[in-house]
């Protein structure tokens, strides 16, 4: 793996104008693994050109400023990250680029890129970017640091997860002993949230439906959102924070997003293997965490049925 690292280095190193990118609708990984990139990058190398692009999310604004991607950029190498397949990648076609490489912890679905390496055992991307930092002449900083750490800590929800592993926290202290960077303002910065917020997560939690067979799903509509002035992306933002309920071994949010006159879903487990079930809904993700877009609430009902049916397989074979 250290040669393939080597290889996206040179690529780095030859590259006058980089392009950053990630999936769509992006969460504090995609943000700061692509911010602290370019932190990265421009650490090393201060005459390169670097853009992160995207469009922003107001939530995470303090992991940095994104860039307006236009099409002079097309001239440029791109890398894409946290991003399995190409229609999820924001803001840019991948194929008209020349040069590409894809730095993804998703399983596979597609190639996307010209050089791809993926690492679907990785807590997260922004643990991927602290490695390739550590195998390679690509130097820390403490900005870079501070938005690597967001990623980590958020897609292993602090530790929490199966996907924290020993690796996970080696170069998590590779990243303080370099860095010496504050955790405490990282973890401020990331899970303060106002009044209103924390009013609508006691909304979610005393108005979850659960199944027999242990699912625990909401649907949320405009109404919600308005009465509760929160936007569509903060119930998916919420959902790790329903873990460790015993009524629920997996459970979703269904959130109507007027903008794009569809359905923001968001699905966790702690237990039964859910990716492959929402890769038959238009989705994906990990075996524990994956999300999807759905139009209709007929089709809610037939992704809670086939959640409800794998969780209740799931409750007979480890009874």
């Amino acid at each position: 793996m250290q040669w393939g690292l080597k290889k996206i280095y040179k690529e780095i190193k030859k590259a006058k104008k980089i392009v950053l990118a990630r999936h769509v609708g992006p969460d504090p990984d995609a943000l700061g693994s692509t911010l602290g990139l370019k932190e990265i990058i421009l650490n090393t190398f201060p005459n390169k050109k670097v853009y992160v692009v995207g469009s922003p999310a107001s939530k995470f604004k303090f992991l940095g400023n994104l860039d307006k991607f236009d099409e002079t950029m097309y001239d440029g190498l791109l890398i894409v990250i946290d991003t399995p397949d190409a229609k999820r990648v924001d803001g840019l076609d991948p194929k008209r680029f020349k040069k590409s490489i894809k730095i993804d912890h998703h399983p596979f679905i597609e190639k996307t890129c010209k050089i791809e390496w993926i690492d679907d055992k990785a807590s997260s991307t922004a643990q991927m970017i602290i490695e390739l930092a550590l195998h390679t002449k690509l130097k820390l900083s403490k900005a870079a640091a501070e938005k690597l750490y967001a990623g980590l800590i958020a897609d292993t929800n602090r530790f929490l997860f199966k996907y924290a592993t020993a690796k996970t926290f080696y170069l998590t202290s590779y990243l303080l002993e370099e860095t010496n960077m504050d955790i405490t303002k990282i973890y401020s910065e990331l899970y303060t949230r106002p009044y209103h917020e924390i009013k609508f997560k006691g909304y979610m939690a005393q108005n979850f439906n659960i199944t027999p067979n242990k699912v625990g799903y909401i649907i949320i509509t405009e109404d919600i959102l308005k009465a509760f002035s929160v936007d569509a992306a903060t119930p998916g933002n919420m959902i790790n924070d329903f873990n460790y309920i015993n009524e629920m071994l997996v459970w979703a949010t269904f959130t109507y997003d007027k903008d794009l006159k569809s359905y923001r879903v968001s699905i966790r487990s702690r237990g039964p293997v859910i990716n492959e079930t929402v890769s038959k809904f238009g989705g994906g993700g990990h075996m524990y965490a994956s999300g999807t877009r759905l139009k209709t609430e007929e089709e809610i009902e037939h992704l809670i049925k086939a959640l409800d049916e794998i969780t209740s397989k799931y409750l007979s074979e480890t009874s």
